[in-house]
């Protein structure tokens, strides 16, 4: 399973990077907006840092304008992916966008459903939102399931990438499935690491070594 960043923090994106922690970055108009800097030049710093799949979300809702838009994202840098949402006209522009060769992910899926109808418009990535589906009382893990299902059923290429992580059970239930790659904060990443018994274990070589000194 691959993993990516959800952040627009090109410190903690860096932090992660010298771990060898992600393959990608995935960013919104809210990681954007928080951190400060003009989108593009966000971006092109996030590129300087990770070689793999950026996510850059276009703020169009109609074909006519999210193709253009999307054109000229995929212009800033080769590994720039188009995040495009989930809308009827945001299926049209993945269609068209996927035809010049652009890599879409398409974002805000919710359902099973809407994944099959991302993956038959040709997105390279759909995202869906397990965290904010658990927030309506909804398994949103179980709609992960449902989407490696119908796309190993038919042979779907579209890569699921499980967005809106908030914890590691997140991160472990996605990589039982098969989801292809996940996306969390630094903060749900840091906290995969710490475990009581690696902080105690590390404690009692540390405490034997320097008996051992004496």
């Amino acid at each position: 399973m691959k993993i990516f960043i959800d952040s627009g923090d090109t410190n903690e994106i860096r932090e992660a990077q010298e771990m060898g922690l992600i393959d990608g970055v995935t960013t919104n108009p809210s990681l954007a907006s928080k951190s400060g800097k003009v989108f593009k030049d966000l971006i092109m710093e996030i590129t300087q840092i990770v070689d793999g799949p950026i996510s850059a979300e276009v703020v169009s809702t109609t074909a006519a304008e999210i193709i253009p838009e999307g054109e000229g994202l995929a212009k800033w840098h080769k590994n720039i992916v188009v995040k495009v949402p989930l809308i009827p006209e945001g299926l049209k522009a993945v269609k068209a966008l996927t035809a010049k060769g652009i890599k879409t992910n398409v974002t805000l899926c919710f359902s099973a459903s809407q994944a099959l109808l991302a993956a038959k418009a040709g997105a390279t990535y759909i995202s869906p939102f397990v965290g904010r589906l658990d927030d309506i009382s909804t398994e949103g893990m179980q709609v992960i399931r449902d989407i490696r299902l119908i796309y190993d059923n038919y042979g779907y290429e579209t890569q699921i990438l499980t967005a809106s992580a908030r914890s590691p059970m997140h991160f472990l239930e996605a990589a039982k499935i098969g989801s292809d790659v996940i996306t969390a904060p630094f903060s749900v990443l840091k906290a995969l690491m710490h475990h009581p018994l690696t902080d105690l274990g590390l404690q009692k070589f540390l405490s034997d070594w320097e008996k051992a000194k004496k």
